[in-house]
């Protein structure tokens, strides 16, 4: 298949040849490059007048969505961070209570000991048999 070459006769002024030549270089590229699924893309550009207003619009949209979502994100990870280290606190404060315990038991498991060496003691010099 064969393209044909292209010819273009400039206008007399060389700012309209000049603008001629460019648009008819897009609309080569738009048919060669293009595929037929993102031709309506292009074409949307064209009744935009070529600005993006449309693109524009929609991606600042998004950056504020992605922000937002951003900013939920820190705040729901902080509540979660809080909540850890409120546990973790919590936790401490129970098992500084129990070893308390535990040492208060342990100091009255010896004074008992200590208590009933001396009775057995007190028992064996009385002379008092079982």
């Amino acid at each position: 298949m064969e393209r044909p070459s292209l010819e273009v006769n400039l206008p007399d002024t060389h700012e309209e040849g000049k603008l001629y030549v460019v648009d008819s270089l897009n609309n080569l590229n738009k048919l060669n490059v293009c595929p037929d699924g993102s031709q309506h893309v292009l074409d949307e550009e064209e009744n935009t007048g070529g600005t993006g207003e449309n693109t524009a619009g929609s991606n600042i949209r998004n950056q504020c969505l992605f922000f937002v979502t951003f900013i939920l994100t820190l705040i729901v990870s902080l509540a979660l961070v809080s909540f850890v280290i409120f546990l973790i606190i919590q936790t401490r404060n129970k098992m500084d209570q129990i070893t308390s315990r535990l040492i208060s038991e342990k100091k009255n498991i010896e004074e008992l000991k200590k208590m009933n060496d001396m009775i057995l003691k007190h028992l064996n010099q009385s002379g008092i048999k079982e």
